[in-house]
């Protein structure tokens, strides 16, 4: 049988994600807006984690002591490193806690994981440009190169299941990020087409390390992982070298028939900026997004048993009527292992706030963790899918998150059913949640940085108009030491 080498054009999805980046003009304030409030938060998640030495493990120059000159920073430290490693460290510690913003439709994600290549290559390519007497890149590319990339990244996730075919969401990021970094680049048509290209037919990750009985640290990592290879393939492809038109449709050897059932991706709407307008933020608690909602319920009940006179020792059982994501991804029954394990554990994420009254990132440490009580309150727990709970999950005009959790007590007394569809960092309760966002920012500069560096940094960023004017590297250097 002999086989055709005619190359085929290139793959339509390639051709269309190109396109939208050359040619989308953000016009959306809104977009703009959010992209805003989500670079702010983006940076605050990551200087959070950097007060956790098992994320500051991690960061730094692959060889010890090498600095690159006019190479990225890393916010929040005094590294300063060639590209691809400074998106590996930026995309490591803004996932780590599981506290930045949240995208959930047939696959779920994390749109900001990108801002680690975005921010990584603005910065050095802001600093070769000072260097060599040309204008840099400002915050505003940023946040429009932030906008392109939750936008491939969510719409490609609207309708197409990674998961269900076991590979990680993490590909979405590196797809989204090789996009949108290879135009600030320079790539030509052809290279960003075979930088996408490239991304297809590379590795990808699988979700062993999320999901039990392997649940583990990788998947606090595995975003900046992504975004480092990222910048690796667009660079490659700056240099010329060639892609390959059906990485997706090619029989036999191409992403479809290898990795995807031999089934084509399917869209929804057409690339704007519609992700991010309608992108979740992770506002009042660091837990897995399907469980926000469920927090949120919790911390209701808390304070009602409190009323009551009661404890969490006088629970019979709670039983969590939730929808289908949340019981195939964090229903979990068992030991639990380590920080990673307990905050995909929807049981977990509910007895804490039902003990304590809170839910922070250290709750998810061993030394909590250890409390026999959290074990005792989880086997209680028993979980039940709404069917309508699930539909309005996927109903593009609600993308609710509902979860509603009712309280039996040991003297008969019932507590509930208290029901919560939408979390603080919904686009509908998103003038609720702005404040809170900013509040939370400013908790987290306090954790890394002095009063007076602090005052600096609020008064360059939260004046939007003024910020977007700002060379990037110029505010990188007043996030970094």
């Amino acid at each position: 049988m002999h086989h055709s080498n005619i190359r085929p054009p290139v793959d339509q999805v390639i051709t269309d994600m190109v396109n939208y980046v050359f040619d989308y003009k953000i016009t959306s304030d809104l977009a703009v807006q959010t992209a805003y409030h989500c670079f702010l938060d983006t940076l605050g998640c990551g200087f959070e984690a950097l007060t956790y030495p098992a994320c500051t493990k991690l960061l730094g120059p692959i060889v010890k002591g090498t600095i690159v000159p006019n190479g990225a920073k890393v916010p929040g430290t005094p590294y300063q490193l060639d590209p691809v490693q400074a998106a590996f460290n930026i995309g490591t510690i803004i996932r780590w806690l599981d506290f930045n913003d949240t995208w959930l439709a047939a696959e779920w994600g994390h749109p900001s994981d990108n801002l680690g290549a975005i921010l990584a290559v603005a910065d050095w390519l802001s600093r070769e440009s000072i260097a060599t007497g040309k204008s840099p890149f400002t915050i505003k590319d940023v946040l429009h190169a932030m906008i392109k990339a939750h936008e491939i990244q969510g719409i490609m996730a609207l309708e197409n299941s990674f998961n269900k075919v076991g590979l990680d969401h993490v590909v979405l990021v590196k797809l989204a990020s090789t996009a949108v970094v290879g135009h600030l680049l320079g790539l030509s048509r052809e290279e960003l087409t075979n930088a996408i290209s490239l991304v297809f037919v590379d590795g990808q990750s699988l979700r062993t390390y999320r999901h039990a009985p392997n649940t583990g640290s990788r998947k606090s990592w595995a975003a900046g992982d992504a975004t480092s290879r990222a910048v690796r393939l667009a660079l490659i492809a700056r240099t010329g070298e060639m892609g390959y038109p059906s990485a997706l449709t090619a029989k036999t050897w191409g992403f479809y028939d290898v990795l995807f059932k031999g089934q084509a991706f399917k869209f929804q709407r057409a690339y704007g900026s519609y992700v991010m307008e309608n992108v979740l933020f992770k506002i009042s608690y660091p837990a897995e997004f399907h469980a926000q909602t469920a927090v949120e319920a919790a911390m209701t009940l808390f304070r009602k048993l409190q009323a009551a006179g009661k404890t969490a020792d006088d629970i019979e059982k709670v039983q969590i009527r939730t929808h289908e994501a949340a019981i195939r991804i964090i229903d979990k029954s068992g030991p639990l292992h380590n920080p990673a394990d307990r905050d995909h554990c929807l049981q977990y994420m509910v007895a804490i706030p039902l003990l304590f009254g809170r839910l922070t990132a250290a709750d998810y440490e061993d030394d909590i963790a250890f409390d026999p009580r959290i074990d005792a309150l989880r086997e209680k727990m028993s979980t039940l899918e709404d069917p309508q709970f699930t539909k309005d999950y996927h109903d593009p005009n609600k993308r609710s998150i509902a979860n509603a959790l009712t309280i039996t007590c040991k003297d008969g007394m019932v507590f509930g059913e208290e029901v919560v569809e939408y979390p603080i960092g919904h686009k509908r309760r998103r003038e609720e949640g702005i404040p809170l966002l900013i509040a939370k920012y400013k908790t987290n500069l306090a954790r890394i940085f002095a009063k007076k560096q602090q005052d600096k940094i609020l008064e360059e960023s939260l004046n939007l108009e003024k910020l977007v004017d700002i060379p990037v590297s110029s505010f990188v250097d007043l996030i970094t030491f």
